[in-house]
């Protein structure tokens, strides 16, 4: 099968990868070569110019999914006696707040509906009213159904109070603009089969250098201890443990062809554009989406199912990957929804097949326009 006829993935990850991307992956890498040294150093170097926090932060990578990370960087930054607030609007913030239950941290969490943006006020009153409270960890872009929270107002507040601020930026990275030198935090968090376009199975966090050089003896676990990788990382430019090569190799080519591009103006402009282009198509079939526009994250998109009898996300899943594309089921508890990624290497032609490809669905399920 060639690579074209492989369906397009509309998730926030995995997402659709370049022939050039999975060509890197055709070659097989020493763990301790050189070469491959070469390239980890390449690639941390660069994924803290995207941050601009060459001169005050550090890249590590970390083996597994984006969430291996996450869990790495509470545990690693979050002293045994820290406290964590997390504002939550989402699964993924509710993720952070298991994690921190697993690991003993306290936590306090401020709760917003689904469709609700998470306001600096708020973090601001919880901090005044527990001084306690070490950290804020919080989802950038919570795609459980699409919202963006304001990231620069909350590191503001965070700053303000003297409080650490750890970012979960896993499907932000790359498309919206995180400025280290302007926005405080002390971790930003993401991985490598997000809007990079790489693979998936490498996460990383840019970390403040002054907060992780303090960070010796914090973590609960020997391999999700990112003080250790980086100190043995600075020493040795390898990896502790045996990295993923192939979804390193895969993720240097990403990052070559993201700068070709264009960089982060020209990533996020695209993914924009395909954020713009879905709704507005969508909208013409009657699918309305969940998320307010003046919060809607050019990401994944959720919307409302079809009120009608013959829908089944199951069938209607089903058929329109028959079409060349595979949706994501929605992440709502209360609201039957779907979602649609704006992700990925697939052209601007990706879009409109989509929507093309859920409205003959819908057709053929029998559920008319409007529905």
């Amino acid at each position: 099968m060639s690579y074209a006829a492989y369906p397009i993935l509309l998730t926030p990850g995995p997402l659709t990868t370049s022939d050039r991307t999975k060509q890197a992956m055709m070659k097989d890498w020493g763990s301790w070569d050189s070469d491959f040294n070469q390239i980890t150093a390449r690639l941390r170097e660069q994924i803290l110019r995207i941050v601009h926090g060459e001169d005050s932060h550090v890249c590590v990578p970390l083996q597994g999914s984006g969430t291996f990370s996450v869990e790495a960087a509470i545990g690693t930054i979050v002293a045994r006696h820290g406290h964590v607030l997390v504002p939550s609007n989402g699964a993924y913030c509710q993720r952070i707040a298991k994690i921190c239950k697993y690991l003993g941290r306290k936590c306090t969490i401020i709760e917003y509906t689904e469709d609700k943006q998470v306001l600096a006020a708020d973090v601001e009153q919880a901090l005044v009213k527990d001084p306690s409270i070490s950290h804020v960890a919080l989802v950038h872009c919570e795609t459980g159904a699409g919202v963006l929270n304001p990231l620069d107002e909350i590191a503001q507040v965070v700053a303000h109070h003297g409080k650490g601020l750890i970012v979960d930026a896993m499907s932000s990275f790359g498309a919206i603009d995180i400025d280290a030198r302007k926005t405080p935090f002390d971790a930003v968090i993401a991985a490598s089969g997000k809007c990079i376009e790489g693979v998936p199975g490498m996460g990383f966090v840019i970390i403040k250098r002054s907060t992780l050089e303090k960070c010796e003896g914090n973590s609960h676990s020997l391999a999700l201890d990112l003080y250790d990788q980086w100190v043995y990382m600075e020493k040795t430019t390898q990896w502790r443990f045996t990295p993923p090569t192939h979804v390193v190799a895969a993720l240097d080519a990403a990052l070559q062809q993201y700068w070709e591009e264009g960089g982060l103006d020209a990533r996020g402009g695209r993914y924009r554009r395909n954020c713009h282009a879905l709704i507005e198509g969508m909208a013409q079939i009657g699918l309305k989406s969940y998320v307010d526009p003046a919060i809607q994250a050019p990401i994944i998109v959720t919307f409302l199912a079809p009120n009608h009898p013959n829908y089944d996300f199951k069938t209607f899943y089903a058929e329109v990957k028959k079409h060349g594309y595979i949706l994501y089921p929605g992440k709502l508890t209360t609201i039957d929804t779907f979602r649609v990624g704006c992700m990925g290497h697939f052209g601007d032609a990706g879009i409109p097949g989509a929507v093309n490809a859920i409205k003959e669905t819908l057709k053929a399920m029998g559920i008319p326009a409007h529905a």
